[in-house]
């Protein structure tokens, strides 16, 4: 076995590693990965002609991670937009007077605050 057949085997692993790890959620194994990804990609891609019919069963895992990737982090800033909505709420309340107009009343955390069940 040829060193640059280990390398794209290596390439083929982590790909399927990293696809689990977005299939978990698992962004902190996720970036774990990407410095060996990137360094692999580089050294495969360095010599395109000659790894060309090589590269190309896993061109279809890369793009298969790319659209789990983006919709991880479309689903991130999701999240990132509804706390942030939530904080605002916390924050001030919006309301209308009888033109229609909105006014922004901003609220002081009250110390005193209590949950009850």
């Amino acid at each position: 076995m040829t060193t640059e057949y280990s390398e794209f085997e290596k390439l083929d692993a982590l790909l399927e590693q990293e696809r689990a790890f977005l299939l978990e959620g698992d962004l902190e194994g996720l970036g774990t990965l990407m410095p060996a990804k990137e360094k692999l990609v580089d050294l495969l891609l360095g010599d395109v002609q000659n790894n060309r019919e090589k590269i190309r069963p896993l061109e279809g895992k890369l793009q298969r991670n790319q659209l789990l990737l983006d919709g991880a982090l479309e689903g991130i800033r999701s999240v990132a937009a509804r706390l942030a909505a939530l904080r605002q709420v916390r924050s001030a309340l919006d309301t209308y007077d009888a033109q229609g107009q909105k006014k922004r009343v901003e609220m002081e955390p009250s110390p005193n605050f209590e949950k009850r069940a």
